[in-house]
């Protein structure tokens, strides 16, 4: 498949970085100052080097023009941030320092600070008091602090301290980033489903975002206006005939649509793909076509379709756009993947943001659908699991938002992985799209047609599901859990997947369990899940979503991470011995970040 990298260009945020210095001149200011700048650039070092944004490009950092001694420091320094675009700021300092008055004020970015651990001078005496005024103003700040003694002037970040700038920046990071942006309701409540109720209210005061809405129609009437670029659907529509393998139709005789029919379904569904596409992030091409107010777009970093069922119940469907969009890869080369929840389901669409957002990958959008009991599976296959599904497994299905890049077929280290895109091969991309077939949608469920993509995701994998819930009375949860796609005999993978909607997409999935509570097995995860749907990433990375939920105030109702990954701002050390209830309660106090 012959590609070419695209990208999609913002202006995204930078971190800020604070030298702290004991302000005493005479001796003991002048004799920090290399060493406490020195600890500012290296660290803006590690996260230009480890730390990309969305579009691929470095994550940017803005140091202070001095090291901080007073408040007229401070405050030159937060004029410095406030014209520089700093999303989240990050405090550094080797001594002792006057806590409240070189602190960040700033009540609406996540804040940190690295206090090194030495012995000539008593860094861990600032973090600690400053983290102190922090709590006393009811300001949340994130405390980093190595745990073995280093000498002073040692430029080297420990391995404990660089996790946890890592994790506070990428978290901190993905607030920035969502502040200010969209989520795009295409068409409103799907079936009934909770989760594409949406509620502005959840968006303004615990993102930042804003909420924007258009009619399901509107893509109908660009379709019948060609309210798209002419030159880019020709290219589209000639790469879909390319790499796009039509499977088999599984319709009843009476149901099969015509060949001709099939035809004009494929040239409709690329033409709704490349409209979603410019509903959310615009089109210049289409001014110089004369459509200047639909080239802007909705500046939306997330997005829904609503589809069924007035949509599908006479039009083709969006499983093929949803799909497409929600892969990095498309007609116009490798690319950032675009966040689009199918259904409308804006906070299964949320969950895929948080995960984007942490990892730069692709998301897979499922129906958490069916626990498999090893009793079960076995009764109905004749195979009696083992290995990793010797406790049973998940169905992860739909037939939408599945990222072909949930295939498997990328690697890293020999190993199936889902990668960033500027990491994506050309052969990579070809081989997801050599995996995947698409059959004519099932007209019982989709009466106007569509295509639905069919694979199957690749055992090995390490992913974290999560799922963010709307619950009255508490506000927003967070649920998480980490585990494994698997692999099950080919036979058995027919025979339990035959049982269900066939031509959708399949992961199969096994979380960490944990032995007690909602991972007392596997039946307790499925059984606690708060939704149909789920959000699923490569990795493990549990952990940054609950430092990203502790920013947002949001709780975690659930999760699998073990205990010494856990890192949220100090004062929820404030709140109880019991980590989860200690969360609840300091969510409860501190509200919603922008609340």
């Amino acid at each position: 498949m012959a590609v070419k990298r695209n990208v999609q260009k913002n202006k995204y945020p930078r971190i800020g970085i604070r030298p702290i210095i004991d302000g005493r001149l005479g001796g003991i200011r002048e004799s920090l100052e290399v060493t406490t700048m020195g600890m500012a650039a290296a660290v803006a070092a590690l996260y230009s080097k480890h730390l990309r944004y969305p579009d691929g490009t470095p994550v940017e950092c803005v140091i202070a023009d001095s090291c901080i001694g007073g408040v007229k420091e401070a405050a030159d320094c937060a004029a410095k941030f406030a014209v520089s675009n700093v999303g989240l700021s990050l405090s550094v300092t080797p001594c002792w320092c006057y806590g409240s008055e070189t602190m960040d004020m700033d009540p609406s970015i996540p804040k940190a600070i690295w206090g090194f651990n030495g012995t000539e001078r008593p860094g861990a005496v600032y973090l600690a008091a400053t983290l102190a005024a922090h709590n006393q103003k009811g300001l949340p700040c994130f405390g980093i602090y190595g745990r073995d003694v280093q000498d002073m002037g040692d430029a080297t970040i420990p391995g404990d301290v660089r996790e946890k700038l890592l994790n506070f920046a990428r978290a901190g990071m993905a607030v920035a980033i969502m502040k200010g942006q969209s989520y795009l309701a295409i068409g409103s409540v799907s079936m009934g489903i909770a989760g594409s109720i949406v509620d502005p209210q959840f968006f303004q005061e615990y993102l930042g975002m804003r909420n924007e809405y258009v009619d399901s129609s509107e893509i109908l009437r660009r379709i019948q206006l060609n309210i798209f670029d002419p030159a880019e659907f020709t290219k589209a529509l000639a790469w879909v005939k390319k790499y796009c393998k039509e499977g088999k139709d599984y319709n009843r005789k009476e149901k099969i649509k015509s060949r001709r029919e099939k035809d004009r379904d494929w040239e409709f569904v690329t033409k709704m793909t490349m409209i979603i596409r410019d509903l959310m992030v615009g089109n210049p091409r289409l001014k110089a076509m004369g459509y200047a107010e639909e080239a802007h777009g909705h500046h939306a970093l997330v997005s829904g379709f609503q589809g069924q069922r007035q949509w599908t119940d006479f039009l083709p469907d969006g499983d093929f756009s949803e799909a497409i969009l929600n892969s990095s890869f498309d007609w116009n080369g490798i690319r950032n993947p675009y966040m689009v929840a199918t259904e409308n389901d804006c906070y299964n669409g949320v969950s895929m943001l948080f995960n984007y957002l942490l990892t730069n990958t692709a998301q897979i959008f499922a129906d958490v659908r069916t626990y498999w009991s090893p009793e079960a599976t076995e009764r109905v296959s004749g195979w009696k699991p083992e290995g990793a599904a010797a406790n049973g497994f998940i169905h992860l299905i739909n037939s939408g938002s599945a990222t072909l890049d949930g295939t498997g077929q990328q690697s890293r280290n020999g190993k199936p992985a889902m990668k960033p895109f500027w990491e994506i091969k050309e052969k990579e991309a070809a081989a997801c799209m050599d995996a995947t077939t698409w059959s004519p949608s099932n007209r019982d469920y989709m009466r106007g047609g569509g295509y639905s993509s069919t694979f199957l995701t690749k055992g090995g994998m390490p992913v974290t599901m999560c799922r963010l819930n709307l619950v009255r009375g508490q506000g927003p949860v967070l649920q998480i859990a980490e585990g494994y796609t698997i692999d099950l005999p080919e036979r058995v993978h027919a025979v339990l997947n035959e049982r269900t909607d066939r031509i959708w997409p399949t992961t199969w999935f096994v979380p960490n369990l944990t032995g007690t509570g909602f991972f007392k097995d596997v039946y307790a995860v499925m059984a606690n899940w708060g939704a149909n749907h789920g959000a699923i990433s490569y990795g493990h990375i549990g952990d940054q979503l609950i430092t990203l939920a502790s920013m947002l105030r949001i709780p975690v109702a659930m999760h699998n991470v073990p205990d010494e990954k856990i890192f949220r701002p100090s004062a929820w050390g404030a709140f109880g011995m019991d980590p989860e209830g200690s969360d609840y309660r300091a969510c409860a106090v501190y509200g919603p970040l922008y609340g």
